[in-house]
């Protein structure tokens, strides 16, 4: 579709900026000069996709590679998405407006449960197959990683690649995999198979499932020498891990329109009710020298006067104190105002 007709249909619809892409510190390649093109699908509206920290992470990390390009794909609002099915316009990525069934890669991100048919509607307004295995081209490859993937099976028949855990290295150790079939010829089968061999990697298509006659579950049975228990991938040390110095600026407000700064991944508390105090386990903090170097950086490149502090419980990181007189240093100064979030109300000091 030309640019023209495409302005005339954003001017049609509530919020146009959810779909205009041309962001400050978005990325853009040239598709000729690179290896991969990675589709990253946040399943829900620019808004709430825009303020999920996971995606500011995996969006510069792979496009901090020269042969990989990484673009956003977000879930349409109801007035667009009746827009594009009325002017056969297939559901596209922000930074080029290609396709996404021509990517290699198309990855969703499972935050939450009530997301999935919003999973299975993006794939059909790209017009990719929702069935993995009617998907026979090598091309593209659907993955999904989150928090939701600690119970996969909901999905299990739509998707061809799982990510348990954290995805830093293992989604780039299966990119590069790619590459190789990509240079090298062989089946989406056989790239499978390789891939499953990858920790934190879970591939359902290599499982059998039998039940009982009840319906039950009676045997689940690994094939082509896939892991009978899939680990998930986990990272050591945070103050080693990758994390971005620059984020997306949005043109319209998001949800937690600010910069944010991790501090540790994992919950020193084990709540039984708690979903996520068990799945991002063990505890790793980042150091106060590396959250105050990595929270300077993200004010000075995107402009926002207000950081937040990520965490599952803020005020259980063990040098709190130090970490904010190290924030305030220049926060102060540059009236930029902190955020703390996630604080217990029994454990934090007057000060």
């Amino acid at each position: 579709m030309d640019e023209k007709r495409f302005e005339q249909l954003l001017l049609t619809v509530q919020k146009p900026g959810r779909y205009s892409g041309g962001e400050i510190n978005s990325v853009i390649k040239d598709k000729n000069d690179v290896d991969v093109r990675f589709a990253f699908c946040f399943p829900d509206n620019y808004e709430v996709g825009m303020s999920h920290l996971g995606m500011k992470i995996l969006y510069s990390l792979f496009n901090e590679r020269e042969d990989i390009w990484c673009e956003r794909v977000f879930a349409p609002w109801p007035d667009f998405e009746a827009v594009m099915r009325q002017n056969d316009m297939p559901l596209f990525a922000l930074e080029s407006r290609d396709p996404v069934k021509d990517f290699d890669f198309i990855g969703f991100t499972l935050q939450y449960e009530l997301s999935y048919s919003n999973v299975l509607n993006m794939l059909d307004l790209a017009g990719v197959p929702l069935l993995a295995k009617d998907r026979k081209d090598f091309t593209p490859i659907v993955v999904a990683g989150g928090p939701c993937t600690c119970n996969a099976e909901p999905l299990a028949d739509f998707v061809d690649i799982f990510f348990l855990g954290e995805g830093e290295q293992s989604d780039l150790e299966v990119i590069d995999l790619y590459k190789k079939f990509k240079k090298n010829g062989g089946t989406k089968e056989q790239f499978l198979i390789e891939a499953a061999k990858i920790e934190g990697v879970y591939v359902p298509s290599l499982y059998d499932v039998s039940y009982n006659e009840d319906g039950t579950i009676k045997a689940v049975t690994p094939k082509h020498s896939a892991p009978v228990t899939v680990r998930k991938r986990i990272e050591t040390d945070l103050d080693k891990t990758y994390y971005p110095e620059k984020f997306v600026v949005p043109y319209i407000e998001i949800v937690h329109d600010r910069a944010v700064q991790e501090i540790f991944r994992g919950c020193i508390r084990g709540c039984r009710f708690c979903q996520a105090g068990f799945i991002y386990r063990p505890v790793r903090e980042k150091s106060v020298e590396t959250i105050c170097r990595q929270a300077k950086a993200l004010c000075e490149s995107t402009g926002y006067d207000e950081i937040s502090l990520s965490s599952l419980s803020t005020s259980d990181y063990r040098n709190l104190e130090p970490l904010l007189n190290g924030l305030l240093s220049f926060t102060e100064k540059d009236k930029i105002s902190l955020s703390l979030p996630s604080l217990r109300i029994d454990n934090f000091s007057d000060e």
